[in-house]
């Protein structure tokens, strides 16, 4: 196997470490709506080559942790706005900066919070199908938008540090 085959699979194997990582802790107890998940979606957009494999990895290890947790009917939604923020990741491909990584976690947590709240807005009768209900209802999750954005943050650049740390100790060094 040739060297470049070696950092490749290398490479390759510790972002799916670092991406089931972020997956099981999801099970961990935690405060509501403190997650990996949007950091991992970003991670896996930004550090797999393969697009459609950045698409499935973040979106099965939702699932399984989800046949852990539970299901819901807003599912959907929630799996939409994590590909969003894959689509982010996305973005960052090209020289990966830690400036251009905390702007991209910080667009992927408020997309999913826009997103996510916007079909809760819609799909509920707990708020007025107007304007005022809108905003009353980005108003009431506002407190649950620190905690996403915390841990996307938290999560996302905590998995970019470990990646860089590892591919520059180990990766290149093969």
């Amino acid at each position: 196997m040739s060297d470049l085959m070696k950092k490749i699979n290398i490479r390759t194997s510790s972002i799916f470490i670092l991406i089931a990582i972020l997956a099981f802790s999801r099970l961990i107890p935690h405060p509501p709506n403190f997650t990996p998940l949007l950091g991992m979606a970003v991670f896996a957009g930004a550090m797999l080559d393969k697009k459609l494999l950045a698409f499935m990895v973040p979106l099965l290890a939702m699932f399984l942790s989800d046949l852990v947790l539970g299901f819901h009917s807003s599912i959907s939604i929630i799996y939409f706005a994590i590909m969003l923020n894959v689509v982010i990741g996305f973005l960052l491909v090209s020289k990966f900066t830690y400036l251009k990584g905390l702007v991209a976690l910080f667009s992927g947590a408020f997309i999913f919070f826009i997103v996510t709240n916007f079909a809760v807005w819609l799909g509920s009768s707990m708020y007025s199908q107007d304007i005022n209900g809108l905003i009353s209802c980005y108003i009431m999750a506002l407190p649950f938008f620190q905690n996403t954005l915390l841990s996307t943050v938290m999560y996302g650049l905590g998995a970019f540090y470990l990646f860089d740390l590892f591919e520059n100790k180990f990766i290149k060094s093969v």
